[in-house]
């Protein structure tokens, strides 16, 4: 029997909510994503086997999971793999609102005293101010090179991830070990080399084109990577510090607790940042 004569299908889920991306989806190709004609994309509930598929363990640490429940809740996105960062926090809060409601509770540790809160967050005001960013994909260093972002894509995140996670099983299993210090000194020195490598190509991999003051361009790969192998560090770390705050687009911004009276009088600021994180613990109850 087919969905269409099943009299069931009346009851399959619908869309609870249709969102724009922060990127407006300039990033994606046909195979990835498939814009509509209004720029927004409908989001719908999870199912019981998305709710599963958030308990494999496996399945969260390699991304496997959110890529699948994503395609499962969000028809227009084809290759959830090749997501922008950008995008990541809209679509997961989207997903929430969908399956869960408009409120969620997060813990909160209360700075000086470590007091344990909980507190409601609104959702879709979270969304709606992710909804506001204008996305930047260019950056100017001191001393006038113009580079052009290639946003991080959802499988490099998860690789990164990762091959950070592995490194500090390793360092946790040297730590431990019956090595003597100059064998421990070479594993960590190894290990610190692997994720320094890792950070290095991040950082290429992620410059797409530079405009010298002079207004010649570079696009080769391998030029860029000879530039960043011999230029000066500040200009390096320059470049970095730009980067991170390019990457910290379209994410959830922390937001402002007041304390009590009686929380002020034990120390604590009057007012105090609390960051809204995306743990699947109790994102997706």
């Amino acid at each position: 029997m087919t969905d269409q004569a099943n009299p069931l299908s009346r009851y399959y889920r619908q869309p609870k909510i249709y969102i724009s991306l922060p990127s407006g989806g300039r990033y994606y190709d046909a195979a990835t994503f498939t814009p509509t004609q209004t720029g927004e994309i409908p989001v719908m509930p999870m199912t019981a086997k998305d709710e599963l598929a958030f308990k494999t363990p496996d399945a969260m640490m390699n991304g496997q999971a959110t890529v699948d429940v994503i395609q499962s809740c969000c028809p227009n996105i084809k290759d959830a793999w090749q997501l922008v960062s950008y995008d990541i926090d809209t679509i997961l809060l989207a997903l929430r609102i969908a399956t869960y409601g408009e409120t969620m509770d997060i813990n909160i540790t209360v700075p000086v005293t470590n007091e344990k809160l909980t507190q409601t967050i609104n959702l879709p005001a979270q969304l709606e101010a992710i909804g506001k960013l204008n996305i930047k994909d260019e950056i100017t260093t001191e001393i006038g090179l113009k580079l052009h972002i290639s946003p991080l894509r959802y499988k490099k995140l998860t690789d990164i991830q990762l091959a950070s996670y592995e490194q500090q099983k390793i360092y946790a299993t040297v730590s431990n070990s019956a090595l003597t210090e100059a064998q421990k000194s070479e594993q960590f020195t190894k290990s610190f080399q692997m994720m320094n490598d890792i950070n290095f190509d991040l950082l290429v991999d992620s410059i797409s084109e530079i405009h010298t003051p002079d207004g010649q361009s570079v696009k080769d790969a391998a030029q860029i990577q000879n530039f960043i192998n011999n230029c000066d560090a500040k200009i390096v770390n320059d470049i970095q510090d730009k980067l991170g705050e390019i990457r910290m687009q379209g994410q959830v911004k922390p937001f402002m607790m007041k304390a009590t009276e009686e929380q002020i009088k034990k120390g604590v600021p009057a007012t105090y940042q609390v960051p809204v994180s995306f743990d699947n613990s109790n994102f997706f109850v």
